[in-house]
């Protein structure tokens, strides 16, 4: 069993800048690859970064194509975080953030339905 807790959001002018941080449980963190996805009213929710477990090599990063140049996923394995750090957002980039798990196996372009934990997400808003 592994909780996520999601915290950063809130309301900033477009151009302005996030920091969200995702806060897990467990004892071996540092095998979970974490993903942040997000959900705006009336779509479904999409991909917006994901970090993976190292396994002993480098950790893969990839992000999607709306937020590339702009987002950055980091994470720190001795606090069990995850962040998403937002720069240049625009007003389309408001929705529910939500972070996610993948504690057994991961991959690139993982479906969203193989990540085994989520948070409750937090929401971002930018205005114009």
């Amino acid at each position: 069993q592994v909780q996520l807790g999601e915290s950063g959001g809130g309301l900033v002018q477009a151009g302005g800048s996030l920091r969200l941080s995702c806060a897990a449980s467990g004892r071996t963190f540092n095998t979970y690859s974490m993903g942040w996805f997000r959900q705006a009213p009336g779509k479904e929710r999409e991909f917006v970064a994901v970090i993976s477990w190292s396994g002993g090599r480098t950790y893969q990063i990839y992000y999607g194509d709306s937020v590339k140049a702009r987002f950055t996923i980091s994470r720190d394995n001795a606090k069990n975080m995850v962040y998403l750090q937002m720069n240049s957002l625009k007003p389309e980039d408001t929705a529910v953030y939500y972070c996610a798990a993948e504690t057994s196996v991961w991959y690139p372009n993982q479906p969203q339905s193989e990540y085994d934990y989520w948070g409750q997400g937090t929401q971002v808003t930018v205005s114009s």
